[in-house]
């Protein structure tokens, strides 16, 4: 019951007098420091009244929170050092990280604690430490690893086409080669080994990826922009591309540039997601990730309907014609390309003016130059920028979340022996085995002379204001006195309180 009163307090709105009823029931706990305490035993999602209130955005619970954990280890003039207890802050050793449920939530609250101590000064820690090289070399790991993946399909095997045209529009000069042809010379098998590192490469990709999706839920992984939800669901897909090609060149299928180009396009895509180690380029992804799976995902259905009745309009109308004088609609599915090209304005619109056109074409271009250029285009460019304005403004603490969740990945990911665990261990201090950060922290005393300064220069203008109200009342007889009489008591408050305490400042500063 106590743990659930608990639990209760950090989601109330009252901060101040949910801290004071948490203190309360504490006083009353008789395991305060064994593993039966109150403040230990999770709720039924896992979450410790800590861990809720980092959850929920309750800055000052989490505050009230670590100044009852922080030991002051010495003192001296300005300089304190302190000790803070990251026991359940630090994500080495906790199955459900504090600072993944922080970066894993949707409000916008709880991002803000990012900005605390000591969760500023673990996670500054850990990223200027291991983080940030660790993450840049496998930046650069990754860009070779595509690289090698490119030169493969470029020298990919191939052999001049010995079959007969079937048609005046085919094209094709090279066929791919059988299984028993691809291995041959020594060529082959420089290509072999980067293939066989391109196999391997996204097997580790998929083993790495598939345990955080069981742990995680699919829904949850792929669905947080700040995790790299998307980038996931792209490296997965590149990996499975992989494989097909794989297949499809063991049984000497035909085809595999099908997968092979999906592959190429998603691999080189991720390299964006490493843009998140870099504070000029970490903002842009997620304005990218919104872009694309906010404003564009919507604006394609309106962009499928539109291209859909146009692109039959015109094969409709060019059915009849001759498709060598104009091949751009010349069968269906080419009449939905063209239209597509011409919707986002990459052609202008096609005609031959060495044949008659159909009048009709003329009317079906012309309503269609209106309805998608004019309109459609300038509506999304119109979304786009609202989006980035919106993420402009949070931009710093969308990075800052960004490589929280990078630090935590690659802790969880790297093991131990190249990720030692951050801060000192309460034994060197008689403080048991839980882990602490020491920070030192100083104490400007002219910041707060200067703040009781100002709390009096305060006092003295409240108490003067009420004096010359009292007298306003008592000789208010008309209008225009009252306005003389503030005018005059206004300019004498000045004259006397306010001046004298800022050259009071003046001469301390």
């Amino acid at each position: 019951v106590g743990n659930t009163v608990l639990h209760i307090l950090v989601l109330q709105p009252n901060k101040t007098f949910a801290c004071h009823m948490y203190s309360l029931i504490l006083s009353y706990d008789r395991n305060k420091e064994g593993p039966g305490s109150l403040e230990l035993i999770p709720n039924n999602e896992g979450l410790t009244p800590f861990k809720l209130a980092g959850v929920e955005g309750n800055t000052v619970m989490f505050q009230y929170l670590m100044q009852k954990r922080k030991q002051n280890l010495w003192s001296f003039g300005p300089l304190t050092t302190v000790l803070y207890d990251i026991t359940e802050i630090d994500s080495w050793a906790e199955d459900q990280s504090f600072l993944e449920l922080i970066v894993s939530t949707k409000k916008r609250e709880a991002r803000q604690i990012l900005d605390l101590t000591p969760v500023k000064e673990l996670v500054s820690l850990k990223w200027n430490m291991y983080g940030r090289p660790y993450f840049c070399f496998l930046a650069l790991f990754y860009i070779l690893y595509m690289v090698c993946f490119t030169m493969c399909c470029v020298y990919r095997p191939l052999k001049p086409r010995t079959g007969n045209r079937t048609s005046s529009r085919d094209n094709t000069v090279y066929v791919q080669k059988m299984l028993q042809e691809s291995y041959v010379a020594y060529e082959d098998e420089l290509r072999l080994v980067g293939e066989l590192i391109t196999v391997i490469g996204a097997v580790v990709i998929l083993v790495l990826e598939i345990p955080d999706i069981l742990r995680v839920g699919a829904a949850k992984y792929f669905g947080q922009t700040i995790l790299g939800g998307p980038f996931h669901i792209i490296v997965i897909t590149y990996a499975c591309m992989i494989l097909v090609t794989m297949v499809m060149r063991l049984t000497s299928t035909t085809g595999e540039v099908v997968p092979m180009s999906f592959a190429l396009v998603l691999g080189w895509c991720n390299v964006m997601y490493f843009a998140r180690g870099f504070q000029m380029l970490g903002p842009f992804t997620i304005m990218i990730q919104k872009m694309i799976f906010g404003d564009l995902m919507r604006f394609c259905w309106l962009m499928a309907v539109v291209i859909l009745g146009f692109a039959s309009a015109f094969y409709i109308i060019f059915q009849t014609e001759n498709p060598e004088n104009l091949g751009q609609f010349y069968n269906y599915p080419m009449s939905l390309f063209t239209t597509f090209e011409l919707f986002l304005t990459i052609i202008d619109g096609p005609a031959n003016y060495d044949v008659d056109l159909p009048f009709m074409y003329s009317v079906v271009y012309f309503a269609f130059a209106i309805i998608a250029t004019l309109l459609m285009l300038n509506l999304l460019i119109a979304m786009m920028g609202d989006t980035h304005w919106r993420v402009a403004h949070e931009q710093d603490e969308l990075w800052r979340a960004q490589v929280v969740a990078t630090t935590v990945m690659l802790e969880r990911k790297l093991p131990r022996c190249l990720w030692p665990r951050s801060g000192i261990c309460g034994r060197e201090f008689g403080l048991g085995d839980r882990w602490y950060l020491r920070i030192e922290d100083r104490v400007d005393p002219n910041k707060h002379k200067m703040m009781r300064y100002t709390e009096a220069f305060k006092a003295q203008d409240r108490d003067n204001y009420d004096k010359g109200s009292e007298k306003l009342e008592t000789n208010g007889d008309t209008l225009c006195k009252k306005e003389l009489c503030a005018l005059s008591l206004s300019r004498s408050t000045s004259r006397t309180s306010s001046h004298r305490g800022w050259e009071i400042l003046r001469r301390n500063t």
